[in-house]
């Protein structure tokens, strides 16, 4: 899979972004500052929508030159109709989202195919200080304690394999890597993923 290496977005938008069909449209739900947007626009030349919350992100978007809505993406999706965005991206969120089965329903509602990236609760290195420690395990990708996290939910690979087949998704890619919060390397895991990997990447359709 070939990556775009030039470039100062984390890693995981680099995995995301090479799904991306050129030309296609897609929504980004809580996009930040607009890195992955201003990516594929300028590289893939699609027709990119943003949603975020964060009103000094939305006017670093805006200064970018993209269309970003500042709002609850959890609300403003509702207002889409069916089969509007080729992609729906949700990345590094899912993990904070209060309802997420309603929300991944509607985002499969308004998009083709939904991306997602969540941080994964099974790597070994959660496992050990669970183990040895008895505690609410932190690490780099989940560097919070139990009582100011902004993350409502644990998810690992095979949570996320097992939602997708009990609530009629079709994984059509998945992607295990190895990478920090906000880091631009990292490295694809093929073996053991539920183990070894820190982030997993899914995109997935409703079943016909």
């Amino acid at each position: 899979m070939e990556l775009q290496r030039n470039t100062d977005m984390r890693y995981d938008l680099q995995v995301i972004a090479s799904w991306v069909e050129s030309g296609s449209r897609v929504l980004d739900l809580g996009c930040g500052s607009g890195d992955l947007l201003a990516w594929l626009t300028a590289n893939k030349k699609v027709h990119g929508t943003g949603i975020e919350r964060d009103q000094n992100k939305v006017a670093q978007c805006i200064a970018k030159g993209l269309t970003v809505l500042q709002g609850d993406f959890s609300r403003e999706v509702d207002d889409y109709p069916d089969k509007a965005f080729d992609y729906v991206i949700l990345s590094q969120t899912l993990q904070q989202v209060y309802e997420p089965a309603s929300l991944l329903y509607s985002l499969a509602r308004i998009g083709s195919r939904v991306v997602v990236s969540f941080p994964n609760f099974s790597h070994y290195s959660i496992r050990l200080q669970l183990l040895f420690r008895g505690m609410a395990p932190k690490n780099e990708q989940l560097p919070y304690s139990w009582y100011d996290t902004p993350n409502i939910r644990v998810i690992t690979l095979n949570d996320f394999r097992k939602f997708a087949r009990d609530v009629g998704y079709r994984i059509v890619r998945e992607m295990a890597i190895n990478t920090h919060h906000h880091e631009v390397t990292g490295k694809i895991v093929t073996n053991l993923t539920n183990l070894r990997a820190t982030y997993g990447i899914f995109s997935i359709e409703k079943d016909r």
